[in-house]
């Protein structure tokens, strides 16, 4: 199993996929560790960290994949969500799992293939790949589970079985985005 985690000291999306033997993808479970608004970064971060222990020990993968560092305009944001990263692969090593970085672009590429995606393909691609109902809400649990499945598609072996090729343009139109 692969938890996926996309950082944030606001809201940190995870997801929990288990990959099978035959590269079959499913989602175990997905949501959202919320801190407190306005609350202390030192107090934040460890809201966080609890958020993910919690996470571990009732659902106990193997690996945690967590995205990577992106470029921000703001230096300050880019800082703050390094912290969140941090504790996220904290988290990871203080419970004994392997642990994997993958930048934003790969998660995307993996998922959508499409490295500049938007986080409304990402959704759409994440219910197609896992054949739920509906895009997992919100868009941060999205793309906790996003990262957990490229950890699959990408972390080890071949790659799961491919869906049937979806361009680009046709998931924007399906999500409602003008190009």
């Amino acid at each position: 199993m692969v938890l996926g985690v996309d950082p944030g000291t606001a809201v940190t999306g995870y997801g929990v996929v288990r990959r099978g033997a035959d590269g079959a993808v499913s989602l175990l479970e997905c949501g959202v560790v919320r801190t407190r608004p306005g609350g202390e970064l030192a107090d934040r971060l460890r809201e966080i960290y609890e958020g993910l222990t919690e996470v571990i020990g009732r659902t106990h993968p193997g690996v945690l994949a967590v995205e990577g560092v992106f470029f921000a305009k703001n230096v300050r944001s880019a800082v703050v969500l390094g912290h969140a990263r941090g504790v996220a692969l904290l988290a990871g090593a203080m419970h004994g799992l392997r642990v994997a970085e993958y930048p934003p672009a790969e998660v995307k590429a993996a998922v959508v293939g499409a490295g500049r995606a938007t986080k409304d393909q990402v959704g759409l691609m994440v219910q197609r790949h896992l054949k739920l109902k509906a895009v997992p809400k919100p868009h941060d649990a999205a793309d906790g589970v996003a990262v957990a499945l490229c950890h699959c598609f990408r972390g080890f072996g071949p790659a799961a079985p491919r869906l049937a090729p979806v361009s680009i343009a046709t998931l924007a139109a399906a999500a409602g985005v003008r190009r």
